[in-house]
């Protein structure tokens, strides 16, 4: 990967394709989120992708102290105004779909499309989600910071991605949880906060007129399934797509089928569609 300095940090950074651009922005637990996607000749044959390691990720520069999702946007902004980018589809999962709107309600002029796979919030006042916060979420932080890595990023995987986790994360992406151990001091110290302190209400949502698409893992859990459903409701230009067979994983175990959905959306609001 390169490497480019933005805005006082260097952000790593690789360039496949050509076409339109396309943007993958990763998860909050792993910088090589996007690697089943890319090798997809789908996506890597008819566009121009553009993946890159958040900072605190990877092989980009670390920070001390907080960050904001506005943050991590405005450096995906730079990053790819530095590339040549104007405008670009925006791809985010989970915790980065929030990175993803956040683009998009303050560059809009830089986004084509977005698509949000299993997006972490926004948040509707259930009961399911208040269970996530207590059963999962603060269950993972009380064994990180009583100094059991292992037993937070397990909890936290199993929580979100469901119990037989570890199967189709080392198919798809061999090493992967060691690399989530990595970067659990990110993932916990930053990531997480970032998250939790994220604000995005309806009025928000009224000004993302780009079209998105909402993806959505048939066995992912009911918490992505009740944001998912606020999302729909709340965006003005929403496409609903279910995944058939996949949890929260999504692309990494239906790289293809995701690949799919994501070229044929891009098709259908292409740049020259919309001059």
């Amino acid at each position: 990967m390169e490497l480019a300095a933005i805005d006082g940090i260097e952000l790593a950074y690789e360039l496949r394709g050509s076409g339109e651009p396309v943007v993958l922005i990763h998860w909050g637990v792993s910088a090589r989120w996007a690697e089943p996607l890319v090798a997809q000749p789908i996506l890597a044959e008819r566009y121009r992708l553009l993946r890159y390691h958040r900072v605190g990720f990877g092989a980009s520069s670390t920070l001390a102290g907080p960050i904001s999702m506005a943050e991590h946007a405005a450096h995906c902004r730079l990053l790819m105004r530095r590339l040549g980018m104007e405008r670009a589809h925006v791809v985010g999962h989970s915790s980065s779909a929030l990175i993803a709107l956040q683009l998009a309600l303050d560059a809009p002029h830089a986004v084509q499309s977005l698509a949000l796979m299993d997006a972490a919030r926004p948040a509707p006042a259930t009961e399911t989600q208040a269970a996530f916060l207590r059963e999962v979420a603060a269950a993972a932080i009380s064994r990180y910071r009583a100094g059991d890595v292992a037993a937070a990023a397990d909890t936290w995987a199993r929580g979100v991605f469901g119990p037989g986790y570890r199967a189709p994360l080392d198919r798809g992406l061999p090493g992967l949880f060691e690399e989530i151990l990595s970067c659990a001091d990110t993932f916990f110290s930053q990531e997480l906060p970032a998250v939790q302190q994220w604000s995005f209400a309806e009025t928000d949502a009224h000004l993302i007129t780009q079209p998105v698409l909402a993806v959505l893992g048939e066995n992912s859990g009911r918490t992505f399934r009740e944001r998912r459903d606020l999302l729909l409701a709340w965006l003005p230009r929403v496409e609903p797509v279910d995944l058939p067979g996949a949890t929260h994983l999504l692309h990494i175990e239906r790289p293809h089928e995701v690949a799919e959905a994501l070229s044929s959306f891009f098709a259908r609001h292409a740049f020259e569609a919309s001059s």
